[in-house]
């Protein structure tokens, strides 16, 4: 059975060719790739889950705890709710992730069950859909799909760890066969899973229904508002240049043109023209002899 350095190395390097594959082949931007490429690495440590108390449930439990809350804030944020509640839900969210789930896995869950399968791997692309919100569906599929992909990533090394090569050709383990299933050996643990993912399915069906619907709305009224503008004359996008308010007169009065009142009675002073005078020049400086007597 590979150990937990073999399932994270593997699921990394797949989630690395993954997310580059993205990016040159699928034009996806690069961040997109690489939250792709990590979701990818994380989700090969999701089947062992099951294996009780070590580094795998402690790991991938508080990963989940912290990056699913974070994933949906775009979809809570398109709710209209305040700040106060998205702080609140996020709390609310790492808390049941990070103690609920891990009861529930520590009570119920054995080892090699249900975890270890395909329907699993299913369920667990359908949360990932769900819970990453985003106005392009492409990059919704992308991150579920980089889920799924770590996740068969697990179960592949599985089964290829099951066979043991000897002299005399291939031996198979007691496990092989255990990893990508469709069914375990105990029924209840089988209809909870079916019921999950059939629950999950309609959800994630009418989520993308409704995503598209809108997404096709939202385009045909881009489309209306561009041929509007395009109707109206392109001097209304001009800078007009206002002039000042003109005071306007009451509407009870007509408009008068403005004239002087002039008191009766008044005539015109008549002014006489003045004679012409000489420019004042000033004398010329001359010094005065001025006799001392000394006694």
């Amino acid at each position: 059975m590979p150990g937990f350095r073999v399932h994270i190395t593997g699921s990394s390097i797949v989630g690395v060719g993954y997310g580059a594959a993205a990016w040159y082949v699928g034009g996806l931007p690069p961040m997109t790739c690489v939250l792709g490429a990590g979701l990818c690495s994380i989700a090969g440590m999701m089947p062992d889950l099951d294996s009780g108390p070590g580094i795998p449930l402690r790991e991938s439990v508080a990963f989940a705890a912290a990056v699913v809350p974070l994933m949906l804030v775009n979809r809570l944020h398109s709710t209209g709710l305040p700040t106060e509640a998205l702080i609140l839900f996020g709390a609310a969210g790492y808390l049941g992730i990070r103690f609920g789930v891990t009861w529930l896995i520590k009570k119920f869950a054995i080892h090699r069950g249900m975890f270890h399968s395909l329907p699993a791997a299913l369920i667990a692309g359908q949360i990932t859909y769900l819970a990453f919100g985003a106005e392009n569906q492409l990059y919704r599929y992308f991150m579920a799909s980089a889920v799924v992909v770590g996740f068969l990533t697990h179960l592949v090394l599985d089964e290829i760890w099951s066979v043991r090569l000897g002299m005399f050709g291939p031996k198979f383990k007691k496990s092989f066969g255990t990893a990508l299933k469709f069914l375990g050996p105990n029924l209840w643990p089988n209809l909870t899973t079916y019921s999950m993912a059939g629950v999950l399915g309609m959800a994630s069906a009418g989520d993308a229904a409704w995503s598209e619907h809108f997404a096709t709305a939202r385009g045909r009224l881009k489309e209306v508002a561009v041929e509007q503008l395009s109707q109206l004359p392109q001097t209304a996008f001009l800078p007009q240049q206002l002039s000042p308010p003109q005071p306007q007169p009451p509407a009870s009065q007509p408009l008068q043109p403005f004239r002087q009142q002039v008191p009766s009675g008044y005539q015109q002073p008549s002014y006489a023209p003045q004679p012409y005078q000489q420019p004042y020049q000033q004398p010329a400086y001359q010094p005065q002899q001025q006799s001392w007597i000394r006694r």
